[in-house]
């Protein structure tokens, strides 16, 4: 008789960054950062680029800082607006920043990094390794990404954005837009999800990108999987809704989790 495999170390994921400050769990040992990619601002950037401890600019990145962030925060004076939220670098091949914003914020301190000799990688890892690299501790699994303008806009970059999961499998990225995110849930891995259900659901998804899964077991969702196999070609599960505030996932593969976010 062929012994059990062995039980998978559990992973735990939530989406309380999204949480007004007042009503986020106390205790989370998690350090953010923040990547700001060439999309638009997501409603939620403002609250994300306090909690972060460092803030990365992707190249054009910097100008829907300097643009967005006052249209969020129209209560507010502009000039003040964009001296506040200063981004620590900016980092990329400086082909898509303008100018003028380059200058401002290099006047305020922003440190410019410029990788245009680097054509092998996108704006989106070199702002990751960048942040791994210069993280102040060994431990790494701490650290939490967040991404903003990751998702809309061209599929090329949308689908390098992913590719950016599966080449940093041990770091929390979450890629996100205003209508949803998603991050990667390791193989390596039995992962505990907590939903978040004032900000997020019930709209979710399970996609095996990169290798097929031929078991995948879930529960907490309307439609579990049950050992079920998924691939492009067969079955994926897409539109698939959160019934509790638990979900959990193991697999044989690499699988991406999204799940909407609510207006």
């Amino acid at each position: 008789m062929d012994p059990s495999p062995p039980e998978k170390p559990a992973m735990s994921h939530s989406s309380a960054f999204l949480l007004p400050s007042s009503t986020t769990p106390a205790g989370s040992a998690e350090a953010y950062a923040v990547v700001v990619l060439n999309q638009r601002l997501p409603r939620f950037a403002p609250l994300l680029w306090d909690r972060a401890q460092v803030r990365v600019c992707a190249d054009g990145g910097a100008n829907r800082v300097f643009d967005g962030m006052p249209e969020l925060l129209p209560g507010q004076d502009a000039d003040d607006v964009r001296f506040r939220y200063k981004p620590d670098v900016i980092k990329g091949d400086m082909d898509s920043v303008r100018p003028e914003v380059k200058e401002y914020y290099s006047n305020l301190g922003t440190k410019i990094v410029d990788q245009s000799h680097d054509q092998d990688t996108t704006d989106l890892h070199k702002c990751i390794a960048f942040i791994i690299e210069n993280s102040p501790t060994a431990d790494k699994s701490n650290i939490c990404i967040l991404v903003l303008g990751a998702l809309g806009g061209r599929f090329d970059h949308e689908m390098g954005n992913i590719n950016v999961l599966h080449l940093f499998p041990s770091i929390r990225i979450v890629l996100l837009s205003d209508d949803c995110l998603i991050f990667l849930l390791p193989r390596t891995h039995t992962h505990n999800i907590h939903i978040e259900q004032s900000v997020e659901g019930p709209h979710c998804g399970l996609i095996p990108i990169g290798t097929p899964s031929t078991c995948t077991k879930t529960t907490g969702l309307r439609w579990n999987l049950d050992n079920t196999g998924m691939s492009y070609g067969g079955l994926i599960s897409t539109s698939n809704i959160v019934d509790e505030e638990q979900v959990t996932v193991t697999s044989d593969s690499d699988l991406i989790w999204t799940i909407s976010l609510r207006h």
